[in-house]
C-alpha cells in the first residue's frame, strides 16, 4: 500500500488515480465525512447511491459505481458499502463487507490506480491496523493508495 498526503478528491480531478473508494451505509445518506464531499463535489456518485435500496443490510460488501468525468480526465468514484448504519455507539466498520468490496474492487478494476481514504476507520470506528492488513491482501499486486488528508 503507497501513501500520500493530500486531498483525495482533488488528486482524483488532476488525474492521479482511475478508481477511489469510500466507504457508505446502507441508508443512502452520504452525510458526514468524505461521502458528504463526494456527494457535493460529485452528484453522480450520489444518484448512484440513491439507485440502490435504503435500509438493505443486503448491500453490505458491495457497491455501486458512478463514472465521473471532468476537465481533468475521468475516474470512477465507488460508493462501498462497509458499514450498515451510522447511529450510535460503538464500530460501525464491518470487516467481513471491506473484505469483500476490496475483493470486488480487484476483480472488476484490477490493473487501475486505486485510492481511497481512511476507510472504516474514521466515522466508522474501526481498526486501521485490521482494515489495511485486508486491503493489502485484497489488492495484492495492485498499484493501490492510502490518501490522508493533511
Amino acid at each position: 500500500m503507497k501513501q500520500q498526503f493530500g486531498d483525495l478528491l482533488v488528486l482524483a480531478e488532476q488525474g492521479q488515480f482511475d478508481v477511489i473508494v469510500h466507504g457508505c451505509n446502507c441508508f443512502c445518506t452520504m452525510g458526514a465525512g468524505i461521502a458528504k464531499a463526494i456527494k457535493e463535489k460529485f452528484p453522480e456518485a450520489y444518484q448512484a447511491d440513491l439507485q440502490t435500496v435504503s435500509g438493505d443490510r443486503g448491500k453490505l460488501g458491495t457497491y455501486s459505481q458512478a463514472k465521473i468525468q471532468r476537465e481533468g480526465g475521468e475516474f470512477v468514484i465507488i460508493n462501498a458499502y462497509t458499514q450498515f448504519n451510522w447511529r450510535g455507539r460503538g464500530i460501525k466498520a464491518d470487516y467481513a463487507a471491506i473484505e469483500q468490496v476490496f475483493k470486488s474492487i480487484k476483480s472488476e478494476f484490477s490493473g487501475l490506480r486505486i485510492a481511497y481514504p481512511l476507510i472504516g476507520a474514521g466515522l466508522a470506528g474501526g481498526d486501521w491496523a485490521v482494515i489495511s492488513k485486508m486491503i493489502d491482501h485484497e489488492l495484492h499486486g495492485e498499484a493501490h493508495t492510502l490518501v490522508r488528508l493533511i
